[in-house]
Order: structure tokens, then sequence, then C-alpha cells
């Protein structure tokens, strides 16, 4: 009896939380001018796992910011306030396991906002690749991106719920399954001939950010 009523409440907690959390999102999220910059996550190690940019820079900007960033984060120590301050930004980073999860908001916009954004993202990962890994962002950055396109649109938060984001999800990597194409030995043989000028192809894209 115990154990159902414990259960019972840890469930109706989360729900009530959740709700909770959605509606802050909802209202700080989208009803205002509330818009990130950019979002990094990197290991420990300083190695570029995923970026995604809201704001239009060139290659060599983005580089230089990158760097800039991965230096002063790496560098803070683990008790230091998770809000700095940066050019004319505001830098809000968490770290998770060996991941950080790096944010730039305007001046004006809440810091604390932004914390949840970043750990209902995680949330969010967390819940599709179940008890999420470095190594699961690294061979499925694909779906990395595409969860966090689902839940912030221009920088915005678009979609707070997490079973909404999850359905998009599932339903996305079903119509996958469905379109997948049978290739034929001959096809595989023609593919393996022009393996480098197909690598060749895929360089200077976002997966090479990944290697």
């Amino acid at each position: 009896m115990d154990g159902w009523m414990d259960g019972w409440m840890d469930g109706w907690m989360d729900g009530w939380m959740g709700g909770w959390v959605d509606g802050l999102l909802l209202t700080i999220g989208i009803t205002s001018s509330f818009q990130m910059q950019f979002m990094l996550l990197f290991s420990r190690q300083g190695k570029l796992r995923l970026q995604k940019w809201y704001v239009p820079l060139s290659d060599k900007e983005k580089k230089k910011i990158t760097r800039e960033l991965v230096q002063t984060v790496l560098a803070r120590k683990p008790k230091m306030c998770s809000f700095l301050e940066w050019r004319d930004l505001k830098i809000v980073y968490k770290r998770y396991a060996s991941l950080y999860f790096c944010c730039a908001i305007e001046d004006q916009d809440n810091e604390l906002i932004t914390l949840e954004i970043i750990h209902r993202y995680v949330e969010l990962l967390d819940k599709y690749f179940g008890s999420v890994c470095e190594l699961d962002i690294i061979f499925n950055f694909e779906k990395a991106y595409f969860i966090l396109d689902e839940f912030l649109l221009g920088g915005e938060a678009q979609e707070t719920s997490k079973k909404n984001v999850l359905k998009a999800i599932e339903q996305a990597d079903l119509l996958q399954e469905d379109t997948k194409v049978s290739f034929s030995p001959s096809f595989l043989m023609v593919w393996s001939r022009n393996a480098a000028e197909v690598r060749d192809s895929c360089r200077g894209s976002e997966q090479a950010d990944w290697v």
C-alpha cells in the first residue's frame, strides 16, 4: 500500500510540476521577446558536440565565439555561478555528466528561464535515448538536432510539452522506417567506387563538427 501510494504521489507530483513548468515556459518563452542567440554543447575536453545558431554569423565568427566560450567556461570552477557577462550578451551554462550545455541570451532576458530550457532539453534527450550519454549525442547527432528543433524555433520555445515533442519524434522515426529504400547490390558497388566523392561532399556540413 505504501509503495502504491508513493508511486501515485510521485506520478502526481511529476505531472503537476511538469504542467507548472510548461505553463511557465509558455508564458515567458513565447509571449515575451525572449530569444536565445545560440546553443553549444561541448565535452570536458573541449570537443564540440552540437551547435545551433539563431543569429546570422560568418563561419569565422562562429569558430571564434566557440573557441572563446569553450575556453572561458572550462576554466571556471565548479562552484562558480552558471551565469556570466560576455560581450553584450549573457552566457548561461550547466554541466550534465561529461557535457556542458551553453547558451547565449540578450542582456535583458531571464537566466533562470534559460536554465530551465536547458534542463528541459536534457530531459527530452534522456527520455528519447534512455539515460542519455555523450556517445548518444555523438552517434545520433541528427536526432539531437531534431529534438532541439521541435523544442526551440528561431531561439524561442516553440513547444513546451515534453509529451508533444516526443510524440513528434516518434512519428518522424516511424516515417523514416516506412520510407527506407532497399539498395540493390549494383547500387552499393557504384556507391563504393564513389565513396571518396561522397566524403568530400559532406565536408563543411554540421556532421564535421562531431568528428
